[in-house]
């Protein structure tokens, strides 16, 4: 009997079934250290155990939570091996929450269900919607989000499964947020922060070219995939696609956008909630990604001093800033990535 593992293909998933994710992984101060190092990230929140303690964030004597999207990507991570390590292209998110902060010590694991399976139509390949969450040592579970996923058929002639597309939210309401317990703002430090900006100054509409790029290297994205152990096989084995070139992790993309957005958002401090995404065309080594922004909702929170504001973040590989679409609806060819979330900030 093999005893190794070739992954799981678009036939061998059934709706309604659960999977559970090896293997546990226990956070550090590595984890942040390593974060801030692959991308230019600057949120204050995130990088000052003192700043996170001065709006209520510090507890039982630990140092700063880790970065939202780090944790996201640890929990990604965990969920490759059984999701996408056969995978074409990663499609999109939805549904995304983070329910609570994660410090160094704590230990995360994860665990999806698949909701949803629909064959292309060339019987090659076929959609995999999963929700995962992501647990703690106490089994909390500390974020969720769905995301669909082309996946390889292993024997194309394999019977399909049954076509189950599920509905999904569109846009979360500010009402679905977790705020963090402790968070105060009111007596938020502005000039630590990095910016003036504050939840009043933007307005819904408004879109802000976050100015800076960064060339994306073959070996910080090696480093990342490795780092939050996503072993797609496209994005570690060159042979896995027809032209030789390794697939920049999406997640990737995601993050050098968020850290190019502190330049006109740096008082975004929380990512806390994921409405939609699409990793609308490939980026491969070499690419300068751009990053520019749009306000898309605003909300007032129960929290002392905090507003929550949706936005739009959008990653290009050059072109004029705030180009998204052409004239047939598809997006245009140095679009990246186009990203709906909530983030909170002062008010």
């Amino acid at each position: 009997m093999a005893k190794t593992n070739r992954g799981r293909f678009f036939e061998d998933y059934r709706l309604g079934e659960v999977i559970r994710h090896a293997v546990p992984r226990t956070v550090s101060g590595g984890e942040r250290a390593l974060y801030h190092a692959l991308y230019p990230a600057r949120h204050a929140l995130y990088s000052s155990d003192e700043f996170a303690r001065s709006v209520g964030l510090v507890a039982d004597k630990k140092g700063a939570p880790l970065d939202d999207l780090a944790a996201f990507h640890i929990v990604f991570g965990k969920t490759v091996p059984d999701i996408s390590l056969n995978a074409v292209a990663n499609l999109g998110y939805a549904e995304g929450r983070w329910h609570l902060p994660i410090y160094a010590g704590d230990t995360l694991r994860a665990e999806s269900e698949v909701i949803g399976l629909k064959q292309n139509s060339n019987g090659k390949t076929g959609v995999v919607w999963v929700r995962t969450r992501g647990l703690n040592q106490r089994d909390d579970c500390v974020l969720e989000y769905v995301r669909w996923v082309m996946v390889r058929k292993g024997n194309p002639e394999a019977e399909a499964p049954e076509t189950h597309v599920p509905e999904l939210q569109p846009v979360l309401t500010a009402d679905d947020l977790a705020l963090p317990a402790g968070l105060d703002f009111s007596t938020y430090d502005f000039e630590l922060a990095g910016e003036p900006h504050r939840w009043g100054d933007y307005a819904i509409g408004e879109q802000i070219d976050h100015v800076d790029g960064v060339t994306v290297e073959e070996a910080e994205h090696m480093l990342a995939t490795r780092l939050w152990q996503n072993t797609a096989k496209v994005h570690f084995d060159s042979t896995a696609r027809p032209d030789g070139t390794r697939l920049i992790y999406g997640g990737h993309v995601i993050s050098m956008a968020r850290a190019l957005s502190f330049n006109g958002l740096a008082n975004a401090q929380m990512i806390v909630g994921l409405n939609g995404g699409a990793h609308a065309n490939p980026c491969l080594s070499g690419t300068t990604i751009r990053a520019w922004s749009e306000v898309l909702d605003k909300a007032e929170t129960a929290a002392p001093g905090v507003g929550a504001i949706r936005l739009r973040l959008v990653a290009t590989s050059g072109g004029a800033p705030f180009q998204l679409k052409g004239e047939d609806g598809k997006y245009l060819p140095e679009v990246l990535l186009d990203l709906d979330y909530w983030a909170l900030m002062p008010l």
